[in-house]
């Protein structure tokens, strides 16, 4: 999965789904996790059919099918249907009244289309969903600064400017994006995948691609890079032994 992922959070408020859809919510993630990605989707989808003014199922169902389309090694894997369903958690989101639940969820979702939109060649529509999710998760914070799931946007945010390509990079200044920090990005994540709620696994996994792709940089502590990333995997396998994208990891030379 590319790094332009974003961590998913249920955040307690006047407009969030209650206990029970809490409670629903998390086990259909633990599904999620556990491998059963079509099962999860179809999960995601009968609860947000079940409440249309909800954006959160459709994030999850969205983040379902990036997980199988990383499980078959696929990036165009049920493309449309992925950008289908995150439009509409956009839309549904921004109906919502202004508070930190709309935003996280609107920050959530443009995360995951950014996502979508750079590993499809869009720079341009990648940039912009990133600084708007840059926003949504930096009004969050200001309004609660508990939100430690918030970091990951952030931090995914951060490291990607940080190692983008030339003409990403350009388009991030042109779009006023900043230029980013590796090292502040990989310290978000960390802290994320320690600490962090619903987002842990979320974090864990792309921490793990982040370490991976810096060995590939730094010659002098390659090895323990991929130590660190092997080591951060191998946790999520032992706890998700039915995950097909993390155990593909550990087979690797």
């Amino acid at each position: 999965m590319r790094l332009l992922a974003a961590a998913l959070l249920l955040l307690q408020s006047a407009d969030a789904p209650s206990h029970v859809a809490r409670t629903e919510l998390r086990a259909g993630l633990e599904t999620l996790y556990g491998g059963e990605f079509e099962r999860a989707a179809h999960v995601f989808g009968e609860l947000a059919a079940g409440d249309t003014n909800d954006p959160a199922p459709l994030v999850f169902q969205a983040g379902a099918y990036i997980w199988w389309a990383a499980a078959k090694d696929s990036d165009d894997f049920a493309a449309a249907r992925i950008d289908s369903l995150l439009d509409v958690a956009i839309a549904t989101a921004k109906r919502h009244p202004a508070g930190p639940a709309r935003d996280f969820w609107l920050g959530t979702a443009l995360g995951y289309r950014a996502r979508e939109r750079d590993l499809h060649g869009h720079a341009w529509g990648a940039s912009r969903d990133a600084k708007g999710m840059r926003d949504a998760y930096r009004r969050v914070l200001a309004a609660d600064s508990s939100c430690i799931d918030c970091y990951l946007g952030l931090g995914l945010y951060s490291y990607g400017l940080a190692r983008a390509s030339s003409f990403a990079r350009i388009v991030a200044r042109l779009l006023g994006l900043g230029g980013g920090n590796a090292a502040e990005g990989l310290r978000l994540m960390h802290r994320v995948a320690a600490e962090g709620d619903l987002a842990r696994v979320e974090a864990g996994w792309v921490l793990a691609a982040a370490l991976e792709r810096e060995a590939e940089r730094d010659e002098r502590r390659a090895g323990a890079l991929r130590a660190e990333a092997r080591s951060i995997v191998a946790g999520l396998a032992h706890r998700y032994p039915g995950n097909p994208v993390f155990l593909r990891f550990l087979a690797r030379p």
